[in-house]
């Protein structure tokens, strides 16, 4: 995510009750990261917490005061694996480290748990990634996404599909994640709701997954115009390379997860 005035302003409203609460203003503001940082989906958290530094400096190039006040920007970056449970125990690192404001988290299955952690203890987050429409509709006020959630990608893909490549069997499989089942079941729900389409199969994998071979192979009997992937890129693209080896004729489409 780079750095953007958006951004910018974001960073800055969020932490902005918090610094002023205090009956001086700190030498310092805090502001977490938490994405992963190992693991398939490292490179997109590494792109997260990139961004945030950016935005960081260029706040403290701008010399930016809250309340009269000139403050330096500080960025805590945190590595949650795209795991639930670690990013629940990330997100009560941050707040015990007392940052005033959150960015992340990547995935939506970490952005949720975390997020009632931080609504518990008050502190803004701002999800750069997280689609599922469970983020946001919790009513936590300490919630923010910059994305479209699934509803919405997954409604528009679907129209894609079947509006512009003029797909007439579809196949769908998902990494069985929070963001790749619900991704997929959004499509799926939107395919379904016309009759220019139908769905010809619907496989699972897992976001660890590399040999794609079995489900590949029980798709290519139905012969479909487009394959319908819900999940993220280090799974997609071996799967991509296994559809051309299996002489799969299908086109791939999916969310910004394959990127």
């Amino acid at each position: 995510m780079p750095a953007s005035p958006t951004v910018l302003s974001l960073i800055i409203m969020a932490t902005m009750p918090t610094v002023r609460a205090q009956d001086q203003a700190p030498a310092s503001v805090k502001i977490g990261t938490a994405s992963p940082l190992s693991g398939p989906g490292a490179h997109q958290g590494k792109d997260i917490e990139n961004g945030a530094r950016m935005a960081i400096d260029d706040l403290n190039a701008k010399g930016i005061a809250i309340g009269g006040k000139k403050v330096k920007w500080v960025l805590q970056p945190e590595d949650d694996a795209s795991d639930p449970k670690t990013g629940a125990a990330v997100a009560q690192k941050l707040v015990d480290a007392h940052v005033a404001g959150v960015v992340g988290h990547l995935n939506s299955g970490t952005t949720v748990p975390a997020s009632k952690i931080y609504h518990d203890a008050g502190i803004p987050q701002i999800s750069p990634a997280a689609t599922t429409p469970q983020y946001t509709s919790q009513g936590f006020k300490t919630a923010f996404r910059v994305v479209a959630s699934d509803k919405l990608v997954g409604k528009t893909l679907a129209s894609y599909a079947v509006t512009t490549m003029k797909a007439k069997k579809i196949a769908i499989i998902d990494d069985r994640t929070a963001f790749g089942q619900g991704l997929a079941d959004e499509f799926n729900r939107s395919v379904r709701s016309g009759k220019a389409a139908k769905i010809v199969s619907r496989q699972f994998t897992n976001d660890k997954a590399s040999d794609f071979t079995a489900i590949l192979t029980q798709i290519r009997g139905q012969d479909p115009d487009v394959i319908f992937y819900g999940g993220m890129d280090a799974v997609a693209g071996p799967m991509l390379k296994q559809m051309k080896a299996l002489g799969l004729r299908a086109k791939l489409v999916s969310g910004d997860g394959i990127c």
